[in-house]
């Protein structure tokens, strides 16, 4: 009797950088699979990725301008779960962390697993790593916040300005899943206007963007917070609001640490 062979799917990161950031259990589920799905940068990166493997499926086709998003990601996750269902071992592919600001891989591998099937995620290196790396920003020391610029803007957060502050997809901000590629001065007004809540006008902001070729740099401008409806913002960019105010010491707590013999931070 002839066994019917198991589908299975591996949802994996590029990572950021072209060719830099790939890890080898990466690389080693986009050679070993039947069938690899790709949801990338742009037409270079898709184009590296076909280097490694015979059978790569776009799913930039998926997209489309006034389509909402949600049921882009439906229909992604969709392509992969056929071939999943066939039997097929499938790889999705997909630009930074496949986990970050990637609706598709989590409903696949969600839906997989729902199924029966053996799925998994396998990390890349994400743009905010490259943040880090790239602002020399250590989050551990006065703790970062991240956000969606569209969800910090539909709905009321409790921000603490001692903190990083760091809205991803800021080229997107103010979509309400219609399907936009981008954002207009009108609604970075709003996102101004909503950010002036917590801080001054003048303070400064830096929009940033990591690299994805090897050859060029990260975008890293700084520009006052008044500015930002004017600035030329892609989806790509990030905007990354440093503290406005010193971190907060708590006396009391401080205190009953003391009495248990411990030293207080400075």
């Amino acid at each position: 009797m002839t066994q019917t062979r198991q589908g299975t799917l591996a949802c994996v990161g590029l990572g950021i950088t072209l060719g830099s950031h790939l890890t080898p259990l990466a690389r080693s589920h986009i050679a070993s699979a039947d069938v690899v799905f790709a949801g990338v940068s742009d037409g270079v990166v898709e184009a590296w990725v076909r280097r490694m493997h015979h059978d790569v499926r776009s799913l930039q086709g998926f997209y489309a301008e006034g389509k909402p998003r949600g049921e882009t990601y439906r229909e992604m996750a969709d392509a992969m779960l056929a071939e999943v269902r066939l039997g097929q071992k499938v790889c999705g592919v997909f630009y930074g962390h496949p986990g970050v600001f990637a609706q598709a891989p989590h409903d696949a591998i969600a839906r997989a697993r729902a199924e029966g099937f053996t799925a998994i995620m396998e990390p890349g290196v994400s743009s905010e790593d490259c943040l880090y790396a790239d602002l020399g920003l250590d989050p551990g020391r006065v703790g970062c916040m991240h956000l969606g610029a569209t969800q910090f803007m539909l709905f009321r957060r409790t921000i603490d300005t001692s903190a990083w502050l760091v809205l991803w997809q800021v080229g997107l901000a103010g979509d309400l899943g219609e399907g936009r590629f981008d954002t207009d001065p009108e609604r970075l007004a709003i996102l101004t206007d909503v950010l002036r809540r917590d801080y001054p006008a003048d303070h400064g902001v830096i929009v940033y963007q990591a690299p994805t070729l090897p050859f060029e740099a990260a975008r890293m401008e700084h520009i006052l917070l008044s500015a930002l409806p004017g600035a030329a913002i892609g989806m790509a960019d990030t905007l990354v609001v440093p503290p406005c105010r010193r971190l907060a010491p708590d006396p009391a707590i401080r205190a009953r640490l003391a009495a248990l013999g411990m030293p207080s931070p400075t």
